[in-house]
């Protein structure tokens, strides 16, 4: 059984920074891809970007592009998500989860499946 548990989370002014971990622990990274998703309160979860393991390319969604990025260590069944210049939108609730991408022109969609709890992320203006 695959465990995953994401911490890190945390307030922090907008223009800040943090950095996200995700431990994954019950099954070889090679079975999956990863990523990443977020959920505000009273809206939909929202795909932040997924590590393809058949496509070997992360993808990540246009709202973090250029801000977010993730990095793994395969060894320790760490991923980390280290987010700059964070915006008050940024604010959610964020979860580390298996995923899946699917080539819908102009672009990709997210598909997610098991995850962990999630860790909140507080933007302040």
């Amino acid at each position: 059984e695959v465990q995953l548990q994401a911490s890190g989370g945390g307030l922090v002014q907008a223009g800040g920074s943090l950095r996200l971990t995700c431990a994954a622990s019950g099954r070889t990274r090679d079975d999956y891809s990863i990523g990443w998703f977020r959920q505000a309160p009273g809206k939909e979860r929202e795909g932040v970007l997924c590590i393809s393991r058949s496509e070997e390319t992360t993808y990540y969604a246009d709202s973090v592009k250029g801000r977010f990025a993730v990095s793994e260590d395969i060894a320790k069944l760490m991923v980390y998500l280290q987010m700059s210049n964070l915006k008050p939108e940024d604010t959610a609730v964020y979860y580390c989860a298996a995923c899946g991408v699917l080539h819908e022109s102009p672009g990709v969609k997210f598909t997610f499946g098991f995850h962990g709890q999630g860790t909140l992320v507080t933007v302040s203006s």
